[in-house]
């Protein structure tokens, strides 16, 4: 078996503005890196289909759907926060991230693919159970995650968000759920300024400050997140892959470098040997240094690829 790589080129049509950091440039940067590399050549595309209405009413209500049905113009872009846009087809975009995510977790979990890795926008971690925000509109991760345990009937699910953002979304719609540990590193105090003392006991925050170096960041999260998740026992590992966290990257002030995203995949990879036969479904998150993100990516996908 392999790794899967989802991505789709409608993804790329939703665009909220040339200055925007959650651009297209994006996917095309970790597309184009990955095919210099030849890392390409070693995994399995797969082209997605949109997550019908039904798998996203596992996560979002019928009137939050309706809402954003009706925003959608035909031309130009409404704005749903100061930073988020939709444009006429930013919400097929958004069901074919979510539909990656969705079916990802289908091959995974039916033998079809070792594990796999979602590159497809916008992103969805920030999207909350009934409100968009963020650059997100449904909510990826949380959408795999009842994926798994409605249709697939697992018991055990963890969620790994390393993006330099709090998955605020993803702790309103998971919070409470004792079938699912979620695990979140991100900058503190920064965007999205809540949810951050969220006391549930499956979510695990971890607040890193401006400016810490990697090592502290390594420390930190090892300490916080493994003994956890080996205790937890997943039967699948989702993770909410944010690349932000790098020092290159705009939109944050952390210090880690390509190979702490190797690490930290490395530990996720040694959690899912541990209980979950190595299934893994990787999405991207945040990311708005392309050479950063697309380097970031590819050691984030040589480490998946090693394990058959």
């Amino acid at each position: 078996m392999t790794t899967g790589f989802f991505s789709h080129d409608d993804c790329m049509k939703h665009t909220m503005g040339a200055e925007h950091p959650e651009s297209p440039e994006r996917l095309a940067a970790i597309i184009s890196y990955l095919s210099d590399t030849g890392l390409a050549q070693e995994l399995d595309w797969v082209r997605p289909d949109e997550a019908t209405r039904d798998q996203l009413l596992t996560v979002h209500p019928e009137r939050y759907l309706h809402q954003l049905d009706l925003m959608q113009p035909t031309r130009g872009r409404v704005y749903v926060d100061p930073d988020t846009a939709i444009m006429p087809d930013t919400l097929r975009a958004a069901r074919l991230a979510a539909g990656a995510s969705i079916e990802a977790v289908d091959m995974v979990l039916s033998s079809q693919l070792t594990n796999a890795f979602v590159c497809a926008r916008p992103p969805g971690h920030h999207a909350e159970r009934s409100k968009s925000m963020g650059f997100c509109f449904y909510n990826n991760i949380a959408l795999a995650a009842m994926r798994a345990l409605k249709f697939h009937h697992l018991e055990r699910v963890a969620i790994i968000d390393f993006d330099v953002h709090q998955g605020n979304g993803t702790v309103d719609i998971v919070g409470g759920d004792e079938r699912i540990l979620m695990c979140s590193s991100f900058q503190h105090p920064f965007y999205p300024h809540s949810h951050v003392h969220r006391q549930a006991e499956n979510i695990v925050n971890t607040p890193i400050q401006a400016g810490a170096s990697a090592d502290e960041y390594r420390k930190t999260v090892e300490a916080a997140w493994l003994k956890r998740l080996q205790d937890f026992r997943p039967q699948l590992v989702l993770i909410s892959a944010g690349f932000d966290g790098h020092r290159l990257d705009p939109m944050a002030e952390l210090n880690l470098e390509v190979e702490d995203y190797r690490w930290l995949t490395e530990m996720i990879t040694s959690v899912a040997a541990d209980s979950a036969n190595d299934r893994i479904i990787s999405t991207l998150e945040g990311g708005y240094h392309l050479k950063a993100l697309a380097e970031s990516v590819n050691a984030h996908l040589e480490v998946l690829n090693t394990i058959r």
